[in-house]
């Protein structure tokens, strides 16, 4: 059963998210501050962190920021409505994606199911699952796992989907509408900075080419390309 891990200080709002993710077939746990959270975040076996951004004791920002050093489990972040700040705050220290409060249950078990979906490479079609290499960059779909210049590459579950799409069409220009559908799961909102985020954090992870250039450059206007060298 997957297991689910839900930090809100809402205890209301975090009863009913429960109650619905578990009729859903989840196995939920719950933490009701952040200093909590993180403790169980630590020591238990999950699948995916919910994790609320306002609470009490620890906020998300901080829980996130040093379950980071320790883990790239799979984090959806729940943030108030329009509060870009924190999303992109979140977004640049490896949370995964994002839901705005309030939202409802539907929404948040298909943005659960979505991450999930693609951070699990036993759905993909074996055709997916041949190792992949561009330049210095190699990627085995198989263990979720790339490397750059043979040096691992410490990756969250979203980046390692971003890096993936890119490379299979590398040289080519992807759009960020189909690079959100095809990592988020969702389609790219208006002013959703969600993807130039996740490629800002690739970029400083990769470093550059032998001229200088990024490994993945912005085709203005359109969205990105991963460089063939």
């Amino acid at each position: 059963m997957i297991r689910v891990l839900l930090v809100d200080d809402d205890l209301e709002l975090c009863s009913m998210q429960g109650e619905y993710l578990s009729n859903e077939g989840f196995a939920v746990q719950m933490c009701h501050d952040g200093e909590s959270g993180l403790e169980e975040a630590l020591s238990g076996d999950y699948d995916l962190i919910l994790l609320d951004v306002m609470m009490p004791k620890l906020n998300g920002i901080d829980v996130l920021r040093r379950l980071r050093i320790h883990s790239n489990i799979p984090v959806l972040m729940l943030t108030a409505k329009g509060d870009d700040i924190d999303r992109i705050i979140g977004l640049e220290l490896g949370a995964d994606d994002y839901v705005s409060k309030p939202c409802t249950p539907r929404e948040l078990v298909a943005r659960v199911r979505a991450i999930l979906r693609r951070a699990d490479p036993e759905k993909q079609d074996p055709g997916q699952l041949q190792p992949l290499r561009v330049g210095a960059l190699a990627i085995s779909a198989a263990s979720r796992s790339a490397t750059w210049r043979d040096e691992l590459l410490d990756l969250t579950s979203t980046e390692f989907n971003l890096l993936e799409m890119l490379c299979r069409r590398a040289g080519r220009t992807i759009s960020k509408e189909d690079l959100s559908l095809h990592t988020l799961g969702r389609p790219l909102a208006r002013y959703d900075r969600s993807i130039d985020v996740h490629v800002s954090n690739l970029r400083q992870k990769l470093g550059t080419l032998k001229d200088g250039r990024s490994p993945i450059q912005t085709i203005r206007g359109i969205g990105y390309q991963l460089v063939v060298e």
